[in-house]
């Protein structure tokens, strides 16, 4: 995981952006991650841990309805939560996990392992994916970290000219 987080580092710090992430299912292990990497405070600006609904809406401004809606586990949930983490922060790159990482908590339509991502930048453009993740609880979210930190490396690696 190091050298994923170094090398998103190296990208964020390369084009001058700073990163904030908005989390839930993996409680804070992707800005684990990060600040595992010394000089990581050259391009990640905070996080957000928002597990419940209630911190969602209130760190992030994640809408009631959306959450009523579709469910903190869904791909508009993370889309505001990357929203949210931008309007909250002075990162132009923002990253949202939100999953059921087990062993309880799934349903038919939303097993355990089901995880949605969304990486966004400033100026709009935000990508969202979902991910089915086999494995045990302490797997989901150690994957979860490793999709999360690809995901804005392959935003920021297709980028030549970013924010």
């Amino acid at each position: 995981m190091d050298i994923l987080s170094a090398q998103v580092g190296g990208l964020l710090k390369a084009h001058g952006l700073m990163l904030a992430t908005a989390e839930s299912c993996t409680g804070g292990g992707v800005a684990q991650a990060i600040t595992d990497v010394a000089g990581s405070s050259a391009w990640f600006e905070r996080g957000f841990i928002t597990y419940s609904n209630l911190a969602k809406q209130q760190m992030l401004g994640v809408s009631e309805a959306t959450l009523i809606r579709y469910g903190a586990v869904s791909e508009a949930v993370v889309r505001e939560m990357v929203a949210g983490a931008l309007a909250n922060s002075a990162a132009q790159v923002a990253l949202a996990v939100s999953g059921i990482a087990g062993p309880d908590g799934g349903t038919p339509d939303k097993p355990v392992g089901m995880v949605w991502f969304a990486w966004g930048l400033k100026n709009g453009v935000t990508h969202a994916q979902r991910h089915q993740i086999n494995g045990g609880r302490a797997e989901v979210r150690a994957r979860s970290v490793h999709l999360a930190l690809q995901g804005v490396f392959d935003l920021l690696g297709r980028r030549t000219e970013l924010v």
